[in-house]
C-alpha cells in the first residue's frame, strides 16, 4: 500500500513565455481544449486528449524547455504532505494556496526531480 492516495488525474505542468499564445497552438496543433486562464496566477490549463490528463502552462519570462513538474491530485494535501515529510520526503517550500481554486506543494524524488500535489478547492466553500 502507498503512503498517500492519489486521485484519478495528473497535470503535466510546462513553462511557457505566453500562455495565451501557447494555449492556441496546442489548440490548433494537437486538439487540446482550453480549461481557463487564470491571469492572477500566470496559469493555463488544457484539457488533452486523455481522461484525467491536463496540460499547464506557467507564464514565465525565461521558460526552461524539459522542465516539465507533474502534478499530482491529492484529496487532502496536509495530510500527504505530512505523511510524506516524514519518510523523508524533501519539498521546496510552503504548501501555497489560491483561495477558492487550489492548494500545491512541490517536492523531489530520490534523483532530485520536480513533482507535486494539488488540491483542488473549486467545491470548498
Amino acid at each position: 500500500m502507498s503512503l498517500v492516495s492519489l486521485d484519478a488525474t495528473i497535470t503535466l505542468a510546462i513553462s511557457v513565455r505566453d500562455r495565451h499564445v501557447s494555449a492556441a497552438w496546442y489548440s490548433a496543433m494537437l486538439g487540446f481544449e482550453l480549461i481557463h486562464h487564470i491571469d492572477d496566477a500566470g496559469w493555463s490549463e488544457m484539457q488533452t486528449k486523455t481522461p484525467g490528463v491536463t496540460l499547464g502552462l506557467g507564464e514565465q519570462l525565461e521558460p526552461s524547455p524539459g522542465n516539465t513538474v507533474p502534478v499530482f491530485g491529492i484529496g487532502d494535501i496536509a495530510v500527504a504532505r505530512q505523511a510524506l515529510e516524514g519518510a523523508g520526503v524533501r519539498f521546496d517550500g510552503a504548501t501555497e494556496t489560491i483561495e477558492g481554486m487550489v492548494s500545491t506543494a512541490t517536492f523531489y524524488d530520490p534523483d532530485g526531480n520536480a513533482l507535486m500535489l494539488a488540491q483542488d478547492l473549486t467545491g470548498q466553500v
